[in-house]
């Protein structure tokens, strides 16, 4: 459906079903991540604020060190979409072949040169000893999958492309579901297993990871095989594009999860009751913010089907509907959270004081959850059009130029604490989708050949 036909910024009824299609599967996939994160934090949060803390930092300098590889995606997912744009049939498992290729080629030496740093690496990011002897082992037995992760967050962008993220939804159930078990198992000990605490922790995720790479392996040779799925490899041209895409997409995954690291530390600067509750924060943070994901993704998809055809005001108005419509949604999620957040926090959080110091700041996140979604989803459009360079540029900026100097300055330094980092990361926010929208209305992403 082209502008001509639908020309409202807002969605009609058949823009909102095809974004439901993609979105939907996805949303209930990372739906059940968070849930299992918040599992997680229930769990090693009966071990205390140092355990708790520690699954925290280590688990985002797990991501930081994933970051590179998961950029990956970004470049399966904008090639296929416009090779199905385009009606390629055949081919349109290419680019996956390479995002897997690529993920063993850069993640098998990333990974053991990160796993033997491991326990220095914690030691430069935290001061606090006990919560490094934790940390250490937890984030080696992660690096364990590094590999595993790339690959599958490469299956999640092809799906995502070809609009099956059904089979996305199906895996990540099976996979957290198992987790779930796992960590009952080795954190606690049960089953004869030993009581391996936060290390258990990590050893869950890492083995419910690989069970999901067995399985989307299975749906690629169910589903994909008359694609191209592990027949041939794509040619120069398309690994030369694909990485063209995915090095800026990867840099800007690389750096956010730098600079969400590096506010881990400065928050560890002002306190760990402190990074307890950010532990906390971020993760209730991931759960708000699950419809711009899910529809920022499927957004990524229709911009690049719509440029595949060659129908690139189609493309510009699906960044708006998308932005526009997720936009809505997280006002709603925004009022849902002022109304019940205080209670979600004691779930996850014993102490009182941690609670209190985490209440008004989860009150700053709803506030800006509306205008955070619709830029997440001007992001993803982005990508899908393959301006990851733009994206990257921006995200780098906004982030380590401006919020995270002012953040070291006014939390650890001028004594604001986390109540003025967060009002800071508001302003940060919210200012970067504005910044999104500036880039998408100018349309200079429409002549980017793929």
């Amino acid at each position: 459906m082209t502008t001509a036909a639908n020309p409202g910024l807002f969605p009609d009824r058949h823009r909102r079903r095809q974004l439901f299609a993609i979105a939907l599967p996805v949303i209930g996939g990372m739906t059940s991540q968070n849930i299992l994160n918040l599992v997680d934090i229930g769990m090693v949060g009966r071990l205390g604020d140092t355990a708790l803390a520690a699954t925290g930092l280590g688990s985002f300098a797990n991501w930081l060190s994933m970051a590179f590889i998961l950029g990956l995606s970004t470049g399966v997912q904008a090639i296929a979409a416009r090779r199905l744009g385009q009606g390629a049939r055949g081919e349109l498992a290419l680019p996956l072949n390479g995002g897997l290729m690529l993920a063993l080629l850069l993640g098998t030496p990333l990974a053991a040169a990160l796993i033997l740093l491991a326990p220095e690496i914690m030691a430069l990011l935290n001061p606090d000893p006990d919560v490094v002897a934790e940390a250490g082992p937890y984030l080696q037995v992660r690096l364990l999958a590094l590999v595993a992760v790339g690959m599958n967050f490469s299956f999640r962008g092809y799906w995502s492309a070809v609009h099956m993220t059904r089979l996305y939804l199906v895996t990540l159930l099976i996979m957290h579901a198992v987790n779930v078990f796992l960590n009952w198992v080795f954190i606690f000990g049960n089953l004869g297993a030993p009581a391996l605490g936060v290390m258990g922790a990590g050893l869950a995720t890492t083995l419910s990871i690989y069970l999901g790479l067995m399985i989307y392996v299975y749906f690629g040779l169910k589903y994909a095989r008359e694609e191209g799925f592990l027949r041939s490899l794509p040619s120069l041209a398309m690994l030369r594009s694909q990485l063209k895409v995915s090095l800026p997409a990867s840099l800007q995954q690389f750096f956010f999860a730098a600079g969400m690291l590096t506010l881990l530390i400065i928050i560890g600067r002002i306190g760990t009751q402190e990074l307890a509750a950010v532990n906390v924060l971020m993760t209730l943070g991931l759960v708000i913010i699950l419809p711009a994901i899910g529809f920022g993704l499927a957004t990524a998809t229709l911009v690049g089907n719509a440029l595949g055809r060659e129908d690139p005001a189609d493309a510009k108005l699906w960044g708006w509907n998308a932005a526009l419509f997720t936009g809505l949604v997280g006002l709603g999620l925004g009022v849902a959270v002022m109304l019940f957040g205080r209670p979600l926090l004691g779930v996850f959080l014993v102490d009182p004081d941690t609670v209190a110091l985490a209440w008004p700041a989860l009150m700053i996140s709803a506030a800006i959850i509306g205008i955070d979604a619709a830029g997440m989803v001007l992001l993803n459009a982005l990508l899908g059009a393959g301006d990851t360079g733009r994206v990257m540029r921006i995200s780098i900026i906004a982030q380590w130029g401006l919020f995270l100097p002012l953040a070291a300055l006014v939390g650890p330094v001028l004594g604001g604490g986390l109540l003025a980092v967060w009002a800071l990361q508001a302003v940060y926010r919210g200012g970067q989708a504005l910044w999104f929208a500036r880039v998408w209305r100018q349309g200079k992403w429409q002549s980017i050949k793929l």
